[in-house]
């Protein structure tokens, strides 16, 4: 195969790339240059490309010979032979069937009358001689159409090549035959339009050898008329009769070779014309792309060995049958472990911190503070139910005697019961506490796995550890609760005592319920009620306090909207809605007041269940109480509320309990044991207040001190010892095969970054990059292409000839004389316009053509 001489010797570059980027992992994306032809019909575009490729396999003829794109892939590769995408796994190996096929393939989408389509036909050549490159084969510009050919042929089949050339990274050859008028070359007009500084437009003049005897191409080819950024090369193709003659490419080289030798216009530009050098200015082109992208490539396997180094660093060395090492490794993980369950309980400044949600520490302290107050409140209890369980106590305490005195036994009877209730919110605090506790393990021992056997047997030891934990923290507040139920201390100082149990009235209900009006949580919660009149629910800045709580427009807190007092308030949950995501509850007051206007129920909303429990929890410590279902049960009016919070016996809406019936049996109630019932209510009141705040204080110690500080305290002390005690270390320490894999590829990756890097410097030193040449005065593109009519001007004024005398009188207008050369003018055929260039002065009158495209100044 006679080849691109310039391309093979880019090949062995690609490919120390190619290979050092495939080792490493790393997609490399060259992204080499398309190149595509560009030109009138029978310019020679098939010809240009076939002799970049080296080989002869294109459909070739007169009139229009390509009809459909040609999308030419050429692809690196040991052996040779050409694929078409319609004929999936047919290998052609002989290039001359590849010609019939492209020619079949025409004819059965565009069928045999010189129709033309815009689908492309797709051909992969597999080479050891090419780069992975796209050329593209495109149509001839033609304006009047034959056969089949639609009437707007001319827009189809440039909207046909602008698709392809539009493109950044497309090499645009305008191809023009030097037999026709350069003025009027639509290959240079779409050039201009895509890539108007010129920098991917190569001009590429054929059919030198055909132009009239006399003329040639020179001003063009020295880049003096029309210039362009990069210049014009000059090739000469085979023609028809030496296709047909089986002429091969290598003898056509030389043939084109002598021409351009041979000729005297040619002869001091032969270094610069012909097939050979436009490979080597396309060649030097992906030269420059490839070079252009190693600097991008070199900075991302930088960035690449940079992340890769720390974690190789303990890989350097590493032996895995070395139990020196895996001791070390046990060790710093047992070490980090500790560290980081430290960390995740204490809270810590790290970097490490958890911004997306509760964790930890922070989360175990909403559950000692928010959440177990919040069960203790939710505890149900009947009113009517516990004052009849009362007046039965007392009654059967008395017995068959008719008592004078309220009895102790009652108080105490009834104490215990509700005493008791208090086992279940605490021992699900300590359910909370330790499903928390091992997710908090589960996290911290996320950096053992690499050792999967070490990690498993870490987080059994101390679960186990931890549940053990659990059980003797559970029997110690079940002691607690029993030590409360052994002993009923009456002589508590916060204990009312029977004198003061016996006085009930309003102002006694509320004193020392709140001091001072403190704020106990801001944030934003949405209102929906509200803000249905104003097209929607909102959000507003919430501001609580123990005696009200307001609403401001933003955070500002400038704008109040409203102040609610929390008085008589209680706590509803709202269902959440079907579409709703939204989690809801509502403020109401018990006695069917309105709450604010003409709303019966303030409805709040916050985006999840969390947000919602913290602002219940909030406004337990307000005094807002979360209704009670025994209440909706019974609808009764005016029925007292256990403030166990904070201690006091509530009677709602401001009016002594009423009395109340005994139950069945008992028709209706003395005066005497309506009485005694109201004592032992308020004293089971107060002493219940006693009992809950001890339990809120106690139970959290009891937690903290026999679950996480004995954690704490086993994981630091006792963990190593445990693991060297549960079996052979050297099982344990044995790598998960994913693990043993990673670091295999990571050392892999290392050495392939370092080889590539190193193949990038060894590419930047073996290849040179050209400067792209200075741009050129190219305004003609944009009128003398525009106008055939008007012949474009000469680029930068007269061109340099020698100078000679002009004859007196000549205007000074006048356009420079031509050079002085023997060689005639070339004649320029189809040259529209009636009219002829003003001769040049002193010249005789009949002495042949003038020169071309000499501007010319209308007077």
């Amino acid at each position: 195969m006679s080849g691109n001489m310039g391309m093979e010797q880019l090949i062995p570059i690609v490919n120390k790339l190619q290979d050092a980027f495939t080792q490493l992992g790393v997609h490399m994306q060259l992204d080499l240059p398309q190149i595509a032809v560009v030109g009138g019909q029978s310019a020679g575009k098939s010809s240009v490309l076939e002799n970049f490729v080296g080989r002869d396999f294109l459909p070739r003829g007169s009139g229009i010979v390509t009809r459909r794109p040609l999308i030419l892939q050429l692809i690196n590769s040991p052996t040779e032979h050409a694929e078409f995408l319609h004929c999936k796994g047919k290998k052609f190996v002989d290039f001359d069937e590849v010609r019939r096929e492209i020619e079949a393939e025409t004819d059965r989408v565009t069928g045999s009358n010189k129709g033309i389509s815009n689908i492309p036909i797709n051909l992969r050549v597999y080479s050891p001689h090419v780069l992975n490159l796209t050329l593209i084969d495109l149509p001839g510009l033609t304006k009047v159409p034959i056969g089949d050919q639609p009437a707007d042929i001319e827009q189809q089949i440039r909207a046909m090549i602008m698709q392809f050339i539009s493109r950044d990274n497309c090499l645009i050859l305008a191809v023009t035959p030097a037999n026709t008028d350069l003025a009027n070359s639509d290959a240079l007009k779409l050039a201009k339009e895509v890539d108007p500084a010129g920098i991917r437009t190569i001009g590429v003049i054929t059919k030198l050898d055909l132009m009239d005897d006399g003329t040639d191409a020179r001003d063009i080819l020295e880049n003096k008329l029309l210039p362009l950024r990069r210049g014009y090369i000059g090739v000469v193709n085979r023609s028809q009769k030496d296709i047909e003659g089986r002429k091969d490419i290598k003898a056509a080289l030389a043939a084109e070779r002598k021409f351009f030798l041979s000729h005297p216009s040619y002869r001091h530009l032969a270094d610069r014309l012909g097939t050979p050098y436009l490979q080597r200015v396309l060649n030097q082109q992906l030269t420059n792309h490839i070079r252009d992208t190693l600097p991008s490539l070199r900075e991302k396997l930088q960035k690449q060995q940079l992340t890769l180094e720390k974690d190789v660093e303990q890989y350097k060395h590493f032996r895995p049958d070395d139990p020196a090492i895996k001791t070390k490794a046990m060790l710093q993980m047992i070490q980090q472990l500790q560290s980081d369950f430290e960390r995740t309980i204490e809270g810590s400044g790290s970097a490490l911190i958890n911004t997306m949600e509760l964790s930890g520490g922070a989360k175990i302290n909403r559950l000692f503070h928010e959440r177990f107050p919040f069960e203790i409140v939710k505890m149900e209890f009947d009113e009517k139910e516990l004052r009849k369980e009362i007046a039965f106590a007392i009654r059967n305490i008395h017995g068959i005697r008719v008592g004078l005195f309220t009895p102790d036994m009652a108080f105490e009877a009834i104490v215990k019961k509700q005493i008791a209730r208090l086992k279940e919110p605490s021992l699900k605090c300590v359910d909370l506490v330790v499903a928390e506790l091992s997710n908090v393990v589960r996290v911290c021992t996320d950096k053992m796995a690499r050792y999967p056997r070490l990690r498993e047997e870490t987080e059994r030891i101390i679960s186990t550890h931890v549940r053990q934990r659990e059980q003797i923290c559970k029997e110690q507040i079940i002691l607690l609760i029993d030590c409360e139920l052994a002993y009923m201390n009456t002589n508590h100082e916060d204990f009312i005592g029977f004198a003061n149990a016996q006085q009930s009235s309003e102002n006694s209900v509320k004193a020392g319920r709140k001091i001072g009006n403190q704020v106990i949580r801001k944030g934003y919660m949405n209102i929906h009620n509200l803000g249905i009149m104003k097209g929607g629910a909102r959000d507003y800045w919430f501001v609580l306090t123990s005696d009200n709580i307001s609403w401001f427009k933003d955070e500002e807190e400038r704008e109040k909207k409203y102040m609610l007092p929390l008085d008589g308030l209680k706590l509803r949950d709202i269902e959440q809605g079907f579409m709703s995501r939204r989690h809801s509850f509502a403020l109401f007051n018990p006695e069917g007041r309105n709450v604010y206007k003409d709303f019966k129920q303030l409805e709040l909303s916050c985006e999840n269940q969390d947000e919602v429990d913290s602002w219940k929890a909030s406004f337990l410590r307000a005094g807002v109480y979360p209704e009670k279902q025994t209440e909706q049960a019974n609808g009764e009016e005016g029925r007292v509320s256990v403030d166990w919070l904070d201690g006091e016996s509530q009677v709602e809406g401001g009016q002594p309990r009423p009395e109340t019936e005994g139950g069945e049996g008992m028709a209706s109630m003395d005066p005497q044991l309506e009485r005694q019932v109201e004592t032992i209510r308020n004293l089971v009141d107060s002493y219940m207040k006693i009992v809950t705040k001890t339990t809120r204080d106690l139970v959290p110690k009891t937690i903290m001190m026999l679950i996480i500080n004995h954690a704490k305290d086993f994981i630091n002390g006792e963990l190593l010892a445990h693991l060297y005690a549960s079996g052979d270390q050297s099982q344990m320490m044995e790598e998960s095969p994913e693990e043993a894999l990673k670091r295999e590829e990571m050392l892999r990756m290392y050495h392939a970054c370092k080889e590539a890097l190193r193949i990038i410097g060894d590419v930047s030193m073996a290849t040179v990059s050209t400067p792209v040449p200075p741009p050129v005065k190219n305004d003609w593109l944009a009128s003398g292409l525009d106008n055939p009519r008007l012949s474009p001007p000469s680029p930068g004024g007269p061109r340099r000839t020698p100078i000679q005398p002009t004859p007196v009188g000549a205007s000074s207008r006048a356009p420079p004389p031509p050079p002085a050369s023997s060689r005639p003018a070339p004649n320029i055929p189809n040259r529209p316009g009636g009219g002829m260039p003003p001769m040049p002065p002193g010249r005789p009158g009949g002495a042949g053509l003038p020169p071309p495209l000499i501007p010319t100044r209308r007077q």
